[in-house]
């Protein structure tokens, strides 16, 4: 008699799984922004017009990635995460980026984007990892991951030519 009637567990279960998938979303979310305001700065710091496109063009998907994540966080009646943050930067490797712009070197600039690619590749791995991600939400941020990576080896190859 003092157990909870089976639908009353049913819920505690479905907040459970709900504030877990939210979590690994909001922190997606985190790391897709302190991308998107690295890219920015890396952008607004280089001279080279192809690199300054493509940084624009990292900003820009950034931005966009964060949006779904942030749409698949409503979906579940959350609240989504709407900025990155300081303590994030640093452990993702962009705070490194003001003294690459301070130096205004190609070379330097590409390394610490890439380091902050470093990063979010290890965060969208650890995302994948969680097994209570619903098919659409594992769709997206595999999706996600794939144009990370190869964002990340772009940005790689560009260091190691520079």
């Amino acid at each position: 008699m003092g157990r909870n009637p089976p639908c009353m567990a049913v819920v505690a279960c479905m907040s459970t799984t709900t504030t877990s998938i939210t979590s690994v979303l909001n922190s997606l979310i985190e790391t897709c922004k302190d991308g998107q305001e690295g890219f920015r700065a890396a952008a607004e710091a280089v001279n080279n017009i192809d690199y300054k496109s493509l940084f624009v063009e990292l900003s820009a998907q950034r931005q966009q990635f964060a949006a779904e994540l942030q749409n698949l966080v409503a979906a579940l009646g959350e609240k989504p995460e709407d900025s990155g943050s300081i303590s994030a930067a640093l452990h993702r490797g962009w705070i490194d980026l003001k003294s690459a712009i301070a130096e205004q070197k190609p070379h330097a600039i590409l390394a610490e984007c890439e380091r902050g690619e470093d990063s979010a590749v290890a965060a969208y791995r650890d995302a994948l990892e969680h097994t209570d991600l619903p098919a659409n939400i594992l769709e997206t941020i595999e999706n996600q991951f794939m144009h990370v990576k190869a964002a990340h080896d772009r940005v790689r190859t560009l260091r190691d030519l520079s």
